[in-house]
């Protein structure tokens, strides 16, 4: 089991690329798991068919001890498993403290054990890394993060304070930056200044996502764009860092081997298309 974590300031497009990465891994015949990590609950929103999943903080209020996990983790598009941590009523409690729910009623079912992934993708709001937000971190949860940016100037805020705290965590043996991933805003000199980004966290651009209107035309539709337009520029971008992701897991990752050889399906996306 490989498991990432994808990381970006709010509204930069990092739910759109974790749906499409998990769609990539779905398409090389690994086992994905999803879990959003975000109060907004839309992570995993465009592998539904554009319809919201129960969250598992929500479900955990109206049924408490009695929830079980088919009632927390919910099948969709290409096979993929997906959960919503959700978030706490509004203006009661801690957002950060209700991933730290979620993840916990997750590991009280076994849920990893259960469900067998080969890969598990976090999906993490980053606009604050506080104690709940950096729990896939800190917690042994995600072994390594990729930080979606733009070269707008909050979003390198977010990223660079993101990296700071892979960078202190990753001191204590949790972990580490796999790279930064560049959705293009179209802003003047972007990928100049995601580069200088990257030389100031010690990091690298592994995947530069072109600004594509396709991907909103897919999400009427209800379907990721790696569905309903799967031979865009975006789609190939996204699959080659699907591969790149695959090949740069830690040498300590104990499935490496079986990811690969899981991955090795070529032509296997036209015989999964969703049926939605």
């Amino acid at each position: 089991m490989f498991r990432i974590a994808i990381y970006g300031k709010g509204g930069i497009g990092k739910s759109t690329t974790a749906a499409a990465l998990s769609c990539a891994f779905a398409e090389k015949g690994l086992r994905v798991l999803q879990v959003g990590c975000d109060p907004k609950a839309d992570s995993t929103l465009y592998l539904h068919g554009g319809k919201r999943i129960p969250t598992i903080l929500e479900t955990l209020r109206k049924k408490r001890t009695q929830a079980e996990l088919e009632d927390l983790v919910f099948e969709g598009c290409k096979g993929i498993m997906c959960a919503e941590s959700g978030g706490p009523i509004p203006g009661l409690g801690c957002a950060g403290r209700g991933i730290a729910a979620a993840f916990e009623a997750l590991d009280e079912r076994n849920a990893f054990d259960i469900l067998k992934p080969d890969v598990v993708l976090y999906d993490v709001l980053g606009d604050v890394v506080c104690g709940g937000f950096a729990m896939p971190i800190r917690e042994g949860y995600a072994e390594q993060v990729y930080i979606v940016t733009s070269g707008e100037n909050m979003a390198i805020y977010a990223a660079a304070n993101i990296a700071m705290a892979v960078a202190n965590f990753k001191e204590r043996g949790y972990a580490s930056l796999g790279g930064v991933i560049l959705n293009r805003r179209d802003v003047p000199d972007e990928r100049e200044k995601v580069e200088t980004l990257c030389r100031d966290i010690e990091s690298e651009i592994v995947a530069d996502l072109p600004r594509d209107n396709m991907i909103a035309e897919a999400e009427k539709t209800g379907q990721p764009l790696m569905e309903a337009f799967p031979d865009s520029a975006f789609a190939k971008e996204i699959r080659r860092l699907a591969d790149y992701i695959l090949e740069h897991a830690p040498q300590s990752s104990d499935e490496r081997g079986i990811l690969y050889a899981s991955a090795d399906m070529e032509g296997k996306r036209a015989a999964d298309r969703c049926d939605l």
